[in-house]
């Protein structure tokens, strides 16, 4: 039995090919030659009754879905993190989509200013980093690798030497997943810029890129850096603290969030 988002295997179609003059698979050969179809067919129902491969199972995406594992996020909405703390699984990280959160990180900035990537979760095709760069914060959301997909919320004052906390707050507008939302970075809780995110992530920013703190060891969210990888941080952070509020998705919302992180997962199946 299959949930109502992941294909049903008795809808699957056949297809046959001669991988010896087709090694591509590019032409499907079934209408040509169904009695070929047939005996393989046949060879395959011996062989899977033989070693239990029935009843077929596509429920791949339910099954690699993070929410059925013990999970050390799961139920939190506030974390801290320190420097080094580096390639945690997307699923092991919060979880930034569909609702607003809050990011701060608690920095030294010495003498000559500092650069580098204070928190980033994603890369190139999806996800967000907060960083420095000319000694002046930003951040940067990724819908995806475009460049219009690529939206920035950054502060064109420097900031000096000493001790200061950048924190920026992620306001959902909510109505559903995959909203926009509207991004205020302040420094030491002054406004020092706003911007709109006008579309964001409905369910997963990456299967293979994760979250880091104090550096980024992955694709880059922002070409900027891309030849300064991993672009760690060249002050002193001391801690990265995240807060979630909770989702407002209605349980037609939730429904549709699991249909799309099921896409997202048969993708790579």
């Amino acid at each position: 039995m299959t949930s109502g988002y992941e294909p049903n295997p008795d809808d699957f179609k056949w297809e046959l090919y001669n991988i010896n003059e087709d090694f591509s698979q590019a032409n499907n050969l079934v209408e040509k030659h169904p009695d070929k179809l047939k005996e393989l067919q046949d060879a395959f129902d011996v062989e899977a009754s033989k070693y239990n491969v029935y009843p077929l199972d596509a429920s791949f995406a339910s099954r690699v879905d993070p929410a059925i594992r013990p999970s050390l996020t799961r139920g939190r909405n506030e974390f801290t993190y320190y420097p080094g703390m580096v390639r945690i699984p997307e699923g092991s990280a919060p979880d930034f989509k569909n609702k607003s959160w809050t990011i701060a990180a608690e920095i030294t900035i010495p003498k000559n200013g500092a650069n580098g990537v204070l928190a980033t979760i994603g890369g190139r095709f999806g996800g967000w980093v907060l960083m420095m760069q000319d000694g002046k914060p930003q951040f940067v959301y990724a819908l995806s690798n475009q460049p219009q997909h690529k939206f920035r919320v950054a502060s064109n004052q420097r900031i000096a030497e000493g001790n200061h906390i950048i924190r920026f707050n992620f306001k959902y507008d909510g109505g559903g997943i995959g909203k926009g939302a509207t991004g205020t970075l302040f420094v030491d809780e002054k406004q020092v810029a706003q911007g709109q995110i006008p579309q964001t992530a409905i369910s997963r920013f990456s299967l293979d890129e994760t979250f880091d703190v104090g550096a980024d060891t992955g694709t880059p969210v922002a070409e900027d850096y891309v030849s300064k990888m991993p672009f760690p941080f060249s002050g002193t952070l001391k801690r990265f603290v995240v807060v979630l509020e909770p989702d407002k998705l209605t349980e037609d919302e939730r429904k549709r969030l699991h249909e799309e992180l099921a896409k997202a997962m048969m993708s790579v199946h």
